[in-house]
């Protein structure tokens, strides 16, 4: 069997300022905390002679390796992105970041921000502008319907209440 897996979707390259501060925060701190503290913990296990038995050597390499792994991916991934910092003129319409207040079926009140792929949290109401729902919700405006087929659940219907646009913080 092998380990092979297709590519995964290409993601779309927008993010927040908000967004964007926290990765490069999380750069930060694996290049210059994490990784020097598990390198010196690699480095005293390695003077302990066997590194076959040895568990923070071998945990320690295996740690390094993901810790490079994701610093790569967050250096290029940074590279990539689009940082969207201004307002759209049209403010009467969904367009990246904006806050969307939707009713469901079951006339339940929802409100999402759509925000870039690598900064989306359900828990804060922010979902990724790649999802099925924000795909559905952009360049709409206020009344519209909104059909989103769920497999789960099958066709669910939101109608959008209001459209609204926080400034950016610096």
């Amino acid at each position: 069997m092998s380990r092979w897996r297709p590519p995964r979707p290409k993601s779309s390259a927008y993010i927040t300022p908000a967004g964007a501060r926290r990765l490069r925060a999380e750069l930060q701190q694996l290049w210059k905390v994490e990784r020097p503290k598990v390198t010196e913990t690699v480095h005293e296990a390695a003077k302990n002679g066997d590194r076959s038995e040895n568990g923070d050597y071998i945990y320690g390499k295996k740690r390094l390796r993901e810790i490079d792994s994701r610093v790569r991916f967050l250096t290029k991934r940074l590279e990539n992105l689009t940082i969207v910092d201004r307002l759209p003129e049209d403010r009467t319409r969904v367009f990246f970041g904006a806050w969307v207040s939707v009713e469901d079926e079951q006339e339940q009140e929802h409100q999402y921000q759509i925000v870039g792929p690598d900064e989306f949290d359900l828990s804060l109401g922010q979902i990724s502008v790649d999802s099925p729902l924000a795909r559905a919700l952009l360049g709409k405006q206020v009344d519209d319907e909104v059909v989103i087929n769920r497999p789960e659940a099958g066709e669910t219907s939101y109608w959008i209440t209001a459209i609204d646009y926080k400034p950016y913080e610096d």
